[in-house]
This record gives C-alpha cells, sequence and structure tokens, in this order.
C-alpha cells in the first residue's frame, strides 16, 4: 500500500510538493507557538527548515536542486520557480491598498525609502568586507538584506548564480530573526506603542514576518499597521534593488 501511494506521489510531483512544504509549514508554525512562544515567527522557522532540507538533499543527490533531484519531490523545482514565485509577490501586493499608506504621511514613504537604501547599503558593505567586489554578487547581497524576498528576486534578474542568491536568503532571514527577537525589547525606548509609529517601523524594518512577529510580542494591535507598510516595503525593494540600485553598485564598483 506505501509503495503504490509512494509511487501516485512520484506521478503526481507537484502535489508531492505541496504536501511537503505543506507539513514543513505547519511543524514550523508549531514550533514557533509551543517553542518559543511567537517570538520568532513560523515563517523565518520554515525557511530555516527548507534551506536545511535542500542541503541535505543536495548532499544525498550530488545534484544542484536539492530535494528536487529527488524523483518524489521533483515538483519542488517547478513549486519553487519563478511563476509560483511572482504570482505570491503580486498576490501579495494586491492585499494593500496604495490610499492606506497615506495615512502614515510623509513621513511613512520616506521611512519606505531610507529602511530600502539602509539596508541595502549594510548588505552590500558586509559582502565587500567579506571579499565580494562584482557587482552582480554585491547587488545580490545587499537586496537580500532589504528582505529575504527582494534577493532572489533581483538575482534572477541580473543573472545571480544560485550561491549567491541563497546567501541573500540567509542575509535577510538573518535580519527577519533579528528583528522578531529585538522588537519587544527595544519597543518601549523607541516609542513604538502606536499605529503611526508601527507604519513607521513597518517601514524601516520591512521584513513582514519580522515586523509582524515582533509587533505580535508587541502589541497585537500595532501588526495590521506595520505588516502594511513592510508589504510595500518588499515591493519597492523588488521594484529598486535589480534597476537603480544595480546600476548604482555598477558605478561604484
Amino acid at each position: 500500500m506505501i509503495e503504490s501511494f509512494l509511487t501516485q506521489l512520484e506521478k503526481q510531483h507537484l502535489i508531492a510538493a505541496f504536501a511537503l512544504v505543506g507539513g514543513a509549514m505547519y511543524l514550523s508554525y508549531l514550533i514557533s507557538d509551543k517553542l518559543t512562544r511567537g517570538r520568532v515567527h513560523g515563517s523565518a522557522i520554515a525557511i530555516m527548515v527548507g534551506l536545511a532540507l535542500a542541503y541535505f538533499g543536495g548532499i544525498y543527490t550530488g545534484g544542484s536542486k536539492g530535494l528536487a533531484d529527488i524523483s518524489l519531490f521533483a515538483g519542488l523545482g517547478l513549486m519553487g520557480g519563478g511563476m509560483l514565485r511572482d504570482l505570491a509577490i503580486i498576490a501579495t501586493a494586491y492585499g494593500v491598498r496604495f490610499q492606506e499608506i497615506r495615512e502614515a504621511g510623509i513621513s511613512g514613504i520616506i521611512a519606505l525609502f531610507l529602511g530600502v537604501i539602509i539596508s541595502f547599503i549594510a548588505g552590500v558593505a558586509v559582502a565587500y568586507a567579506f571579499g565580494y567586489r562584482d557587482p552582480v554578487s554585491l547587488t545580490t547581497i545587499g537586496a537580500g538584506t532589504v528582505t529575504y524576498i527582494v534577493g532572489p528576486i533581483a538575482g534572477a534578474s541580473i543573472g545571480a548564480p544560485s550561491d549567491i542568491i541563497a546567501l541573500s536568503i540567509a542575509a535577510g532571514l538573518f535580519k527577519s530573526i533579528l528583528v522578531m527577537i529585538l522588537t519587544p525589547m527595544a519597543a518601549r525606548h523607541i516609542g513604538l506603542d502606536n499605529p503611526r509609529s508601527a507604519m513607521i517601523f513597518g517601514g524601516l524594518m520591512g521584513t513582514t514576518s519580522g515586523v509582524a512577529a515582533g509587533l505580535a510580542a508587541t502589541d497585537p494591535k500595532l501588526v495590521p499597521y506595520g505588516a502594511m507598510t513592510a508589504t510595500f516595503y518588499t515591493g519597492l525593494g523588488a521594484l529598486l534593488a535589480p534597476s537603480v540600485l544595480y546600476i548604482a553598485v555598477r558605478a561604484v564598483f
């Protein structure tokens, strides 16, 4: 019976991929709730699980596509490809109305641009310090520090190799976890106690999962406001990183 079930999954690659990702997400949010009490968001744990599975899948098969090199999970290659990735990003953007960002005023808009540019510069500086010199690698890693979504988008747009894209995801994940953990500690000192400050904070930090989890641990009522501007931040970063910021890096390096 089990062999028959596995045979069917091998024939239905995409269904097997959704089942695996769904199971990983369920376990990740369970771990987040039970072991970290929500301080580390389930999405961050899921990303770490995904990176670990991809790593061990690559070691097991000796291939270059992680678990997608295993026939049972070949559907992950499609599920994790550009088509569904871009669909998810567009779907996220459709969930927010541009008029709502006006509630934060000009300070919210300035926070968005400052957040993207400062994060990008910090990422480029760290990448340069570790010996990366080519504009493609610098831009991709810098985009990853904007968010772990912007990194792969920018990398795919400008032709970055897969190892640099993976590094950009890791950089964004590290930032996300830092925001999750440090937000409740810093909230009282930075006046993070009202919707306006939450929107500005979301625009500066940008990582939606990190902002949402950090604000949830601070004051759950602030989560929608911070998450809303953080969503715009992701879109702005995805627009600027492979275009204006990439051109700026090429001009400097």
